[in-house]
């Protein structure tokens, strides 16, 4: 399979035939195009974007919005969020942070903090501004951040043998600075507000690779997932903020 149906495959519900599971190999071929996957997301989310804004009321369309991109990930990485929520918030040692973020039972923190989070994408999405500057948004927003996880891929890891070990093992700086080119195609169609995206898309993965280093001893695939959604999150805020400048 080529590596780019792999990374389809891994970070999307869109049907991609396979005769074999996902290994660590061919994920770690796959890395360098996640980016690429990115860009087709914010495609199609523009695409139900116009038809949802056509048919309902906006902030209908815009939890709609939130649904049909979360449908379109298989809430992977909202399942990482919600994991790191209740490891790196709880008052324990790293071992035992390490061991919550495995159990696939839901703590106050991870509910709070995913109702938290879709609040915030709702209305992120509600404030984008009208035409290209809100396109740009939703296409920047999830190929900046499956780009910023590939260099979190390359950090130490709190799992010798987890995900992030499994992409590393295969992705080498050029391939790194190769798959930028999407990033920079969707920033530059955002002008200014495309350019401040990249650089508090970046501080944000920076603070969760700091906190996830403090406090489980490196990063692990759940922070992967929480570096996606906390990038497209500041990436939609950034658009949606009202700053003269930008």
């Amino acid at each position: 399979m080529h590596p780019f149906l792999t990374a389809l495959m891994f970070l999307t519900t869109l049907p991609v035939r396979s005769r074999t599971p996902l290994q660590p190999a061919p994920l770690s071929r796959a890395a360098p195009w996640f980016p690429l996957v990115g860009l087709l997301l914010g495609g199609l989310l523009m695409g139900a974007s116009a038809a949802l804004g056509a048919l309902f009321p906006p902030l209908l369309a815009a939890v709609l919005l939130t649904a049909v991109w979360a449908a379109l990930t298989g809430g992977l990485h909202l399942d990482g969020l919600a994991d790191c929520c209740d490891g790196l918030l709880a008052p324990v040692s790293a071992q035992r942070r390490l061991e919550i973020m495995k159990d696939p039972r839901m703590g106050s923190f991870a509910g709070v903090g995913l109702v938290l989070f879709l609040m915030l994408k709702v209305f992120a999405l509600l404030s984008l501004p009208p035409g290209a500057g809100g396109w740009a948004a939703m296409l920047l927003a999830p190929t900046l951040a499956r780009w910023l996880v590939l260099w979190l891929a390359l950090q130490p890891q709190a799992r010798p043998a987890g995900l992030g070990a499994a992409l590393a093992e295969g992705l080498q700086k050029p391939a790194l600075l190769a798959a930028f080119l999407p990033v920079g195609l969707a920033a530059a169609l955002g002008g200014w507000r495309g350019a401040a995206a990249l650089l508090l898309g970046a501080a944000a993965a920076w603070l969760i690779l700091r906190a996830a280093k403090a406090r489980l001893g490196g990063v692990t695939g759940d922070v992967m997932g929480l570096c996606i959604e906390m990038v497209e999150l500041v990436t939609l805020l950034t658009f949606a903020a009202r700053i003269p400048i930008l």
